[in-house]
């Protein structure tokens, strides 16, 4: 399987057609509870992504070493020690968001995205194709969030990017986008979970339109494709 890996497959995969929150709804519980700010969405997607990555690594290169009997405890432990990793970096370079997103990021262990990647194809491929799936699963999967963060924010405060500094530093106090003004009264709801499941199920709702539209498209382009008309070779001498 991995002698023909088509990347261009993984990447449309991770990113669109098998996402992991859009698709295969994984990952929920963290996606609707911390999303609630762009800077949240991103910290929790960045940690998902490295996890994702670093198992998918790991699981690769052990593969004909784990034996089927011990193969999914194997590859909690390798899951959990990325997690444990991921924490850690966090502790020492963004503890603030660390503390914000709290037990989320322990709860990746229980991801069954994580899981799933690991035992479904980096257990079956060789290392860049699984290094490759890890990204594009991590990277789906964090945009997602980041969508979900950005229209609640939005709609919850008026502004974007706020906090952003709790990421990149003190450089980045002064990113936030104030859309709405002042004056905008903050639509509290879009905060609290609830909220979150209205805009993934928005989310989920135009993924499937955008799917049905370029169905129809593929579907019209080859009825509007004319049939080759066939050659008939004639044989024979004429006088």
């Amino acid at each position: 399987m991995s002698n023909g890996v088509n990347y261009k497959e993984i990447t449309q995969k991770g990113l669109w057609s098998n996402n992991a929150a859009l698709v295969q709804l994984l990952g929920l519980c963290p996606l609707l509870a911390v999303s609630s700010t762009v800077v949240n969405a991103l910290g929790l997607g960045l940690a998902t992504l490295i996890v994702l990555m670093i198992s998918n690594i790991v699981v690769s290169l052990i593969r004909h070493q784990v034996s089927d009997a011990i193969r999914l405890p194997a590859f909690v432990m390798i899951i959990a020690s990325a997690v444990t990793c991921t924490e850690l970096l966090m502790k020492a370079f963004t503890y603030e968001l660390y503390l914000i997103l709290g037990i989320f990021i322990p709860l990746i262990v229980t991801n069954c995205a994580v899981l799933g990647r690991a035992d479904a194809f980096a257990s079956k491929n060789k290392l860049l194709p699984a290094a490759v799936d890890g990204f594009m699963m991590g990277m789906g999967f964090m945009l997602v969030l980041i969508a979900v963060g950005a229209v609640r924010e939005l709609l919850g405060t008026g502004h974007l990017f706020a906090d952003m500094h709790l990421i990149f530093g003190e450089s980045a106090r002064n990113w936030q986008l104030n859309i709405f003004g002042a004056s905008y009264p903050n639509v509290i709801f879009a905060l609290l979970p609830p909220g979150a499941f209205i805009v993934v199920g928005f989310l989920i709702a135009g993924k499937n339109y955008i799917d049905a539209q370029l169905k129809q498209r593929m579907q019209a382009k080859k009825e509007s494709t004319p049939k080759g008309s066939k050659r008939v070779r004639t044989t024979g001498s004429v006088a």
